[in-house]
């Protein structure tokens, strides 16, 4: 009957410890978005067409407005 007190005493103290690093990790806002994450490998990079016809991905463009301006 002492070893049953002793395991329950064991497992509210596991708990107790989960139960901590659980509030931590909220707290420091490790669970802030769930949804963008799960679903970012489902969108492709966009492809726009140029005025010369060319096919430039949005990362291109991207890269040379910044270059714009710079200049």
């Amino acid at each position: 009957m002492s070893v049953i007190y002793f395991l329950i005493s064991i497992s509210v103290f596991v708990a107790g410890i989960f139960l901590y690093i659980f509030i931590r990790s909220v707290k420091s806002g490790q669970f802030d978005d769930a949804y963008t994450p799960s679903v970012r490998m489902l969108f492709d990079d966009e492809v726009k067409v140029d005025k010369k016809g060319t096919n430039k991905s949005s990362e291109d463009n991207e890269v040379i407005k910044q270059k714009e301006n710079q200049i």
